[in-house]
């Protein structure tokens, strides 16, 4: 069966996003500097891959590709792939990448799982505001997903740092991971090629200084386009108060930031449950609870 364009655009991004993960995340563990020029080219070919998908997509069909979960989430991975590159070039983080390409791949081989082929849209969905709304929320996602990733780096740098301290009994950040690895243990030597928490909670803060904006405005946009198909601003619809929900929880993220005392550990935290919410208000809400925003067949 000879495929289109659109699907050998989504078959060759699908499997760049899945080697590029796996190169990315040896190069992860092994540091083998190899991996990461054969994991980053990839991770590049399957992000001009799946924009251009979508382009065909949209060429071929004349409809709006990103009405269904399908086309949501292949602009989600390849939105958080874009987002990602942008960082590791600016901060040498490609080691990230088997993690957050990985997460891409595994969204977007689920959002396959969703094509239902070329539908017209149901006359609500037949608005310019789709083609504001829906990109701007599925962009700050995916700069939230970016956000998770970094977080969970400095999680997992913090509490090693914290074993490494009790055993050698060194204060300052860092200092015991040092510490222990001229001692000889693996695990810190390891740590030490990641970079600091300072530089990994600023990652995390400029990712969600991206996708906070986002979410903001793509509120503000889905209000309006709910002014105009539903004749009401606001309806507490479960997919509106779950994106309030996030919202609250990422500015409360950069309220806390501010604040010496609640800065690195427990904003990361707070990044985490951010994008916890996302996922609860991305797939929860519009798989499993019945709403107007419901793709539930």
């Amino acid at each position: 069966m000879k495929m289109s364009l659109d699907e050998v655009l989504m078959v060759t991004a699908l499997g760049s996003y899945v080697l590029a993960a796996l190169a990315l995340l040896v190069y992860f563990f092994s540091r083998e500097e190899w991996l990461q020029h054969v994991g980053a080219p990839l991770a590049i070919l399957g992000c001009v891959a799946q924009f251009a998908q979508l382009v065909a997509r949209y060429e071929l069909t004349g409809v709006w590709p990103l009405l269904n979960l399908y086309g949501s989430l292949s602009l989600f991975a390849a939105m958080a792939v874009a987002i990602y590159i942008g960082f590791a070039f600016r901060y040498k983080a490609w080691w990230a990448g088997g993690f957050v390409v990985g997460l891409a791949a595994i969204f977007l081989a689920y959002g396959v799982t969703w094509n239902e082929g070329t539908m017209p849209p149901v006359p609500s969905l037949q608005s310019y505001w789709a083609k504001i709304h829906v990109p701007l929320v599925v962009s700050s996602y995916a700069a939230f997903l970016v956000s998770f990733v970094f977080s969970c780096a400095y999680l997992m740098k913090y509490y090693a740092e914290r074993a490494f301290a009790r055993e050698v009994a060194f204060a300052a950040e860092g200092g015991a991971t040092v510490a222990a690895a001229a001692a000889g243990n693996p695990l810190a030597q390891w740590m030490q090629t990641l970079p600091t928490l300072a530089q990994l909670d600023t990652i995390v803060y400029r990712a969600v200084a991206i996708g906070l904006p986002l979410i903001s405005i793509g509120i503000i946009t889905g209000a309006m386009w709910a002014k105009e198909s539903w004749g009401a601003y606001w309806q507490w619809d479960p997919k509106e108060t779950a994106a309030l929900f996030s919202w609250i929880v990422y500015l409360a993220y950069m309220h806390l930031h501010t604040r010496h005392s609640w800065r690195g550990l427990r904003t990361n935290w707070v990044s985490v449950l951010g994008f916890l919410s996302i996922l609860f208000c991305y797939f929860g809400v519009n798989i499993w609870i019945s709403g107007l925003h419901s793709y539930k067949l």
